[in-house]
């Protein structure tokens, strides 16, 4: 553990409180892409599968259970509780080209030929690009949620804040992840323009809209 480890865990933590509380104060989901969220609900069942076999540490353990179970709450508000208000025509990301690509890469670059460390690896690929639906669909409709722009900016600051944690551990402890620097990266990169488009509209007082 280190502080950028924490920071990114936090913020992480913090964009998924976002969701959720907007979510049950509005009472809608409008704006919201469900398919994102089933992506993110399948990179983390998959990623950690270990729960059930492998103890690390409580805070791992409660981590772990956190992501998955909030990303299975989330996914349900959206298609169940509160899916009269999904646009369905607006959500129409094909997660095909998604899953697939995926698929293949954890299948042809992993650090073991074995069903957990191909599933670790699909679901660095997988996380890398699963908010692409939800950025798909906010380019469609034009504008978003305030909330939701908080969300997004806090997931994606999770996502940056973990690069330098790898980096430490690089320099401090000898221990290089290529595979989670390069999809971090890719993932960053996804949200470049979002993060400048929210930077305009958070700290310059111009309203976020994202070019159609």
């Amino acid at each position: 553990m280190n502080i950028f480890r924490m920071a990114g865990d936090v913020a992480h933590i913090v964009s998924i409180i976002i969701l959720l509380h907007s979510i049950e104060t509005t009472q809608s989901v409008n704006g919201l892409s469900l398919k994102t969220q089933v992506l993110y609900t399948i990179v983390f069942i998959s990623r950690y599968l270990d729960l059930f076999y492998r103890y690390i540490s409580l805070y791992n353990s409660f981590m772990k259970v956190f992501y998955i179970s909030s990303s299975i709450y989330t996914v349900y508000l959206i298609a169940n509780k509160y899916n009269k208000s999904i646009k369905e025509h607006v959500d129409n990301f094909e997660v095909k080209y998604l899953l697939g690509p995926s698929f293949i890469l954890g299948f042809l670059f992993n650090y073991g030929f074995t069903l957990p460390e191909i599933l670790w690896s699909f679901s660095l690929w997988l996380e890398a690009v699963a908010i692409l639906p939800q950025l798909f669909m906010l380019q469609k409709t034009g504008e978003a949620e305030v909330l939701t722009t908080h969300y997004i900016f806090a997931l994606g600051l999770y996502r940056a804040l973990y690069i330098p944690n790898w980096f430490y551990r690089y320099f401090a402890e000898d221990k290089f992840d290529k595979l989670a620097v390069l999809t971090g990266i890719i993932q960053t990169v996804i949200y470049s323009d979002f993060f400048y488009i929210y930077y305009k509209s958070a700290f310059k007082g111009k309203k976020f809209k994202l070019p159609v």
